[in-house]
């Protein structure tokens, strides 16, 4: 667990050393952020052709089942006027 320090009561050698770790901190979240998303854009860029095969089989299937639908009801239709 990190130590609570009164920042007014360092020196300026305990101070730059503090200083220093912090920037090292930083720069190893900025290190990792970026390989993150390095992973995550490859990763999108893989499952991307596979993403857009299947919104166009689904967009097909749509078409499909409108057309079905269509072809029902207009069938419908007249029977529902004979029957009357």
């Amino acid at each position: 667990m990190a130590q609570s320090v009164n920042i007014t009561e360092l020196n300026l050698p305990q101070l730059e050393v503090l200083k220093n770790q912090l920037d090292q901190t930083a720069e190893d979240a900025r290190d990792f952020f970026k390989r993150k998303i390095d992973f995550l854009t490859k990763q999108m860029e893989k499952i991307q052709p596979a993403l857009q095969e299947k919104h166009a089989m689904k967009q097909a299937v749509m078409e499909m089942m409108s057309q079905k639908i269509q072809q029902l009801t207009a069938l419908g239709a007249p029977q529902a006027t004979a029957k009357a």
